[in-house]
């Protein structure tokens, strides 16, 4: 599986509507791909309430990882994005 570690941009972290929006699209991608915070026990992407617990906050470093590398490239450019704008 691949990997890559990126930073939460999303100025209050991944609560409710960025992690809804991650979630629907893994889900909409049809592969698992999984988030995982430094120390952390990955959690599965397609359900936001698990991305939830994982209590990023902006500027979290995040690990994604999928089979699929452009699944990957997509998810990890979310969890970048400032999805509260």
């Amino acid at each position: 599986m691949s990997s890559t570690t990126v930073t939460v941009g999303s100025s209050i972290g991944l609560h409710a509507r960025p992690a809804g929006i991650i979630a629907e699209a893994v889900v909409a991608a049809g592969v698992p791909v999984t988030l995982a915070v430094d120390g952390g026990e990955p959690v599965d992407a397609g359900s936001a309430l698990m991305i939830m617990t994982l209590g990023a906050t902006q500027g979290t470093a995040v690990t994604v990882s999928c089979d699929d590398e452009a699944v990957l490239a997509k998810i990890a450019e979310l969890v970048v994005a400032d999805l509260d704008a």
